[in-house]
């Protein structure tokens, strides 16, 4: 690997290479817009029921962690469709590990929510 200088061009064109990322998941991967979509609804929520600076802290963990496992799923699937198009039981086993990874995080974040905002909204009633 080549010892390259530091390079703003460079370091700005990482950056684009990354928000493409972020593009082609939430245009590609049809589960990551269902994350969105409960993204938006809990940060909604967080703002309405006026979350403390901890609870924020949770929340925006747990929503990243979750955005971050479905990026690495999406590219293991895509790497593992690529060396191997057909069936294969050790690429499913990987597939399979990787959503498992983000279903393990989505069920996180939803036990999260719970403890946030179900004592917040039972005090509303």
């Amino acid at each position: 690997m080549k010892n390259r200088k530091f390079s703003i061009k460079t370091r700005v064109k990482s950056f684009k290479y990354a928000l493409n990322g972020l593009r082609i998941l939430i245009r590609d991967e049809h589960n990551s817009r269902i994350h969105l979509f409960a993204a938006v609804g809990a940060i909604i929520l967080a703002v309405v029921l006026d979350i403390s600076n901890t609870e924020w802290l949770a929340i925006v963990i747990v929503v990243a962690m979750v955005f971050s496992l479905e990026i690495i799923n999406s590219a293991i699937e895509s790497l593992a469709d690529f060396v191997s198009p057909h069936y294969n039981k050790i690429i499913k086993k990987v597939k399979d590990l990787s959503a498992a990874a983000v279903f393990v995080s989505a069920l996180t974040s939803i036990v999260v929510a719970v403890i946030i905002f179900v004592p917040k909204i039972l005090k509303l009633w």
